[in-house]
């Protein structure tokens, strides 16, 4: 059964000491994707001849008394937006089917060097726009708990190999909550980083100003684990950040005597009511470790949601207008001259909610509109901001749900972009500030994962992951969705 999978930390342990190899862990783990991966759709691209090649590597130096690393023989999933050197880099789109990096992003160059085993790339929303993992070009990811349900979005199918147990950590991206969002769907814990914290080097853009990649993983420690593999500065990313990189991985978050968090009272507005009772059932454990949670208002929330629209889809309009049929991406065969090439290329290579979020962008970017729409939006954000800085005077953390519902129907949001976007009210505002934050399960509502969300100041992920640990440890969750058993 699931419970029975190796976490990340026990894997490397067990392989660096030599009481496993790595090349069975690997082999263990495409069987395991081989069987549930038809069904659930989680994985655009398997490497199964490289990540056994380098399996056995792993085990030869291990056999030489060497130590490969943090992450010695533990098979990971990358987003596929995300370079790998040899694998296809779609991010989810037909423009770019064609297209294979030469060279491993800064955090895939990181893993490797650790002794991770980079076993395939997973699917996603097109250029990570969505919120349901419904908008690949390459058909929707479904959830392990129920596969009449999304996984959410837009690292769905990272969420969705962890929860099923096919990799026991996978990487996402987290532009507006594109970690914790389907962490919280799946039922597992995704940590999306300060911004700046990790080096966006081999990143496929979508809005540059709020991108940032990050952990998914079955428990709090692994997620951890590979943070502190990722993190730290990057010559090759203006963005990152010098900041000196700590000691992740916390041990025990039994006790929080003298951490104050903040339950903001509009984070809990429209929430289903199941999910509000899990989330308070999460602050009484943490009441319970000497936590002191009080209420706070955060009364910009409302603001967050269009104001994240307004700017990522103004700064996806720009980023993907390289994607004409001449630097990057596929070229259209079409009529009227290099304008017809142009728009044959980006129609045919683009799909609905690609469009729809360009023509947004362009819109809120063009003259007579700017004023009114983008910059009265990057005036938010500050406020935004400001309001989280003022309520960091008086709490270390702010806590809440991760989405405001559980993980609904394929097909069910489809045709209400606004209903759609609306999964993301909850999470858009740490991404707007940069700040730190996580989601980790809090309990099942009507049978499905819910979220706990807790925000950090800059560059406190220490923290976040300590109240993080606390929930997991106070909190009785699931190992993993029933019918998710070893195969063999």
């Amino acid at each position: 059964m699931a419970e029975d999978l190796l976490s990340a930390i026990q894997i490397s342990e067990k392989v660096r000491q030599g009481l496993i190899r790595a090349e069975d862990v690997t082999v263990a783990a495409i069987q395991r994707i081989d069987a549930l991966d038809p069904d659930l759709h989680a994985f655009l691209h398997i490497d199964r001849e490289d990540s056994l090649s380098t399996a056995r590597e792993i085990d030869k130096r291990v056999a030489h008394g060497e130590d490969p690393g943090p992450l010695s023989g533990v098979p990971i999933a990358i987003k596929d937006n995300i370079c790998v050197a040899g694998m296809p880099a779609t991010a989810g789109s037909r423009i770019l089917e064609e297209y294979v990096p030469p060279y491993d992003a800064t955090v895939v160059e990181r893993i490797r060097a650790a002794g991770g085993i980079v076993i395939g790339k997973t699917n996603l929303d097109e250029f990570a726009m969505g919120s349901s993992c419904e908008y690949s070009a390459y058909g929707p990811v479904r959830n392990p708990w129920d596969r009449e349900r999304v996984p959410g979005g837009s690292s769905g199918g990272s969420a969705a190999a962890v929860a099923s147990g096919m990799v026991p950590i996978a990487l996402g991206s987290d532009t507006g909550g594109s970690i914790r969002q389907p962490a919280s769907l799946c039922g597992i814990v995704g940590l999306k980083p300060t911004y700046g914290r990790v080096s966006r080097y081999g990143l496929i853009a979508f809005a540059s100003s709020l991108d940032q990649i990050g952990s998914m993983a079955r428990n709090v420690d692994d997620a951890a684990l590979l943070l502190g593999v990722i993190a730290g500065r990057d010559a090759k990313d203006s963005t990152s950040s010098g900041e000196p990189t700590p000691r992740f991985l916390s041990g025990s978050g039994n006790h929080g005597k003298g951490i104050k968090v903040g339950l903001p009272v509009e984070y809990l507005e429209g929430v289903d009511p199941q999910i509000e009772s899990k989330v308070r059932e999460a602050v009484t454990v943490l009441e319970r470790s000497g936590v002191e949670v009080r209420e706070i208002r955060l009364p910009r929330t409302p603001y967050a949601l269009p104001c994240y629209y307004l700017i990522c889809t103004a700064e996806a309009s720009s980023n993907l207008a390289r994607y004409d049929g001449v630097h990057y991406g596929i070229r259209a065969e079409a009529s009227g001259g290099m304008i017809g090439m142009y728009s044959a290329t980006r129609e045919q290579g683009f799909g609905a909610e690609v469009k729809l979020r360009i023509l947004l962008g362009t819109f809120v970017l063009s003259a007579g509109f700017y004023d009114a729409y983008y910059k009265n939006a990057t005036r938010v954000r500050t406020q935004i901001r400001d309001e989280f800085d003022r309520a960091f005077q008086e709490v270390d953390a702010i806590i809440g749900p991760t989405s405001p519902i559980t993980a609904f129907k394929i097909g069910e949001k489809m045709g209400d972009p606004i209903q759609m976007y609306q999964c993301d009210v909850l999470t858009v505002a740490a991404n707007l500030a940069g700040l730190p934050a996580i989601s980790v399960p809090c309990g099942l509502a009507d049978g499905l994962p819910a979220g706990f969300q807790v925000v950090g100041k800059p560059f406190a992920e220490r923290d976040v992951l300590r109240l993080g640990m606390i929930v997991e440890e106070g909190i009785s969750f699931p190992p993993g969705p029933q019918g998710m058993g070893v195969p063999g």
